[in-house]
């Protein structure tokens, strides 16, 4: 009995965590209580398991180290850097004015509202990678003025919850990096990887709005013509000007960009970066044009537009576009955009004139809030460190590699059976949990079944989304319900009573958007190629690139000789060194016999 035990200690400590984890322990302390009572187990009952069990008491001594090596691990620096940026854009004002602005742009579209928080989201995404701050920050300012203009509970709400999770996947992703840094692949291929998903995904979320603005009207009205503002003298809109400028924009930027050397998403963002540049130098000029007294160039609604948009626009450029090209790493792109949103928060205060735009308490709180979150993948990270220390101490990866690359279908049996696990699991942890503990267990097996990580990363950041939406225990979901209004109030505006948003409403709004990136992950899965990066090399394909050569000089006869370049190179107009010799430039790798002489066995 003793010795079943000792061989199947891996799979009683992984239930024993499960145990752990649905008793409603910290995540953090779990994992640690787990892998230090499974260690003091292992160690007493290693000599039972016939070789499987590999613990010992001296082992112990190397957990500093591990726990030294989380804290000096530099990809990780990247996610404070990332979080405080998003925090500061946040509380700054950003997202109030994107969304008023963009809801403008829409008009009296049908679903206009909608479209600008879709819209919205992905901006917030790619300057923020914080999903709470997107959510809480879009609930408090759209869900009234959706609500006002009669969109449907269930349909306002979902959207909202769905483009606030689009910072999941869309980069500077904060999943992405903590992926990249389990899957041990680079930080900016997991980035380039995931940028056509992201864009993907924002798009099914447009077409869903759609879908509902064209079949079910009511639940997505456009906005009234007297809610219209940023109209030109003679009462237009003012679009042909909006739509001159950025078609200009665009075809002037890649008529600067076609002769360079880049390509894919990086030729892509640095042309967008380009006409983002050239559509802002335009906007000035007829700012000061306007203000001299002479006509302007553009519409009020094309100033306002390229005003609000320039902002997010320029720190996406900084830090996407300079990871991409590889001027700097994602650390020191996520530096660079803290030091950015604190500049652009503090001009925001002196364009408007408006101390709450930036002051000392917005920075406290971000940076408060930021200690909070690192601190938070800090001891889960530590006791992931202490936990995986006993697992493969007791064959543990060894075990669920084995089972995993045991499964019918190959890959694509893989791939299924574990997004269904990762599914599930998302309905009791958040993306960091998953990420530390499930990750580091499915790579190998993925790795030895020749699945590309980059790939398979991306797949599991798209479907751990659904651990923000999941009812009734996604994230995005309880974010909305903190911010949404619980009983009836007076609209400021309309003067009506508007209905309390319940926590029904919301739940049965996040359904449509859990299928959708549920259908996401299955595109993924069926075309591999959506997932677009410089492939690295894998430590086994460099191997052999390096033994290649060598093995070619290995000469014929098989005397264990490798024959090297002649030694000095020749030069023109003398003879040849001569190669023939007793002093012939190579290397004897043969092994001579082993004498073993009396009294020496």
């Amino acid at each position: 009995m003793v010795e079943l035990i000792a061989e199947n200690l891996a799979p009683i400590m992984f239930a024993a965590l499960v145990v752990f984890l649905l008793a409603g322990y910290p995540v953090a302390f779990s994992l640690a209580a787990v892998g230090m009572m499974f260690f003091v187990v292992g160690v007493e009952l290693a000599p039972y398991s016939n070789g499987v069990i590999n613990l010992s008491w001296p082992l112990l001594g190397t957990l500093p180290e591990r726990i030294y090596g989380v804290m000096t691990n530099e990809t990780l620096l990247a996610i404070p850097f990332f979080a405080f940026m998003g925090l500061i854009l946040e509380r700054s004002g950003m997202a109030e004015d994107l969304l008023e602005t963009v809801g403008q742009l829409f008009g009296t579209v049908r679903g206009g509202l909608a479209y600008a928080v879709v819209f919205v989201g992905a901006l917030l995404a790619a300057t923020t990678g914080v999903v709470a701050a997107s959510v809480i920050s879009m609930g408090l300012i759209s869900l009234p003025i959706m609500m006002r203009y009669g969109y449907d509970a269930r349909f306002a709400t979902g959207t909202i919850a769905a483009a606030g999770t689009l910072a999941q996947i869309v980069p500077p992703s904060l999943v992405l990096i903590v992926m990249a840094d389990q899957l041990g692949r680079s930080v900016g291929d997991m980035y380039t990887g995931a940028l056509i998903p992201g864009l993907m995904l924002a798009g099914f979320y447009a077409f869903y709005v759609f879908l509902v603005s064209t079949f079910a009207k009511k639940a997505a009205p456009g906005l009234p013509p007297e809610a219209l503002g940023f109209r030109q003298p003679d009462g237009s809109r003012g679009y042909l000007s909006l739509a001159v400028l950025t078609f200009a924009s665009g075809v002037i930027a890649w008529l600067v960009m076609r002769g360079s050397s880049y390509h894919g998403a990086d030729f892509v963002i640095l042309t967008l970066g380009v006409a983002v540049a050239i559509a802002f130098a335009v906007a000035v000029s007829s700012f000061v044009l306007r203000r001299v007294g002479h006509s302007r160039l553009l519409s009020p609604l094309a100033e306002q537009v390229v005003f609000v948009m320039v902002p997010p626009l320029l720190l996406i450029f900084l830090v996407l576009g300079t990871i991409f090209i590889g001027v700097a790493t994602p650390t020191e792109g996520g530096g660079m955009g803290a030091v950015g949103a604190l500049l652009l928060a503090a001009a925001k205060r002196i364009a408007d004139r408006n101390p709450k735009r930036f002051n000392f308490e917005i920075v406290r709180s971000a940076a408060e809030a930021t200690a909070k979150l690192s601190a938070f993948v800090m001891f889960i990270l530590v006791g992931a460190r202490i936990f995986s220390l006993t697992f493969y101490g007791v064959n543990g990866h060894v075990w669920v590699e084995h089972l995993l690359v045991s499964l019918p279908g190959g890959a694509v049996g893989f791939l299924i059976v574990v997004n269904i696990l990762v599914f599930f699991l998302a309905f009791f942890l958040d993306f960091f949990e998953l990420a530390f503990i499930i990750i580091p267990l499915l790579a190998p097996a993925a790795s030895a079944l020749g699945i590309d990580l980059i790939w398979f990363g991306v797949i599991l950041a798209v479907n751990m989304q659904t651990s923000f939406m999941h009812p009734p225990f996604g994230f995005a979901l309880f974010y909305l319900r903190s911010v949404a209004p619980r009983r009836s109030y007076i609209d400021k505006i309309t003067g009506r009573t508007m209905a309390p948003i319940t926590t029904g409403q919301i739940y049965w709004g996040a359904v449509p958007f859990l299928f959708i990136q549920c259908l996401m992950v299955g595109l993924l899965i069926a075309f591999p190629g959506l997932v677009r990066h410089d492939k690295a090399p894998s430590p086994a394909e460099i191997r052999q690139r390096v033994n290649e050569p060598v093995a070619r000089q290995i000469a014929p006869s098989g005397t264990g000789q490798i024959e090297l370049p002649p030694y000095p190179p020749a030069i023109p107009g003398a003879p040849p060194p001569d190669t023939s010799g007793p002093g012939a430039p190579t290397l004897d790798f043969s092994v001579p016999p082993v004498v073993i002489r009396p009294g020496e066995q």
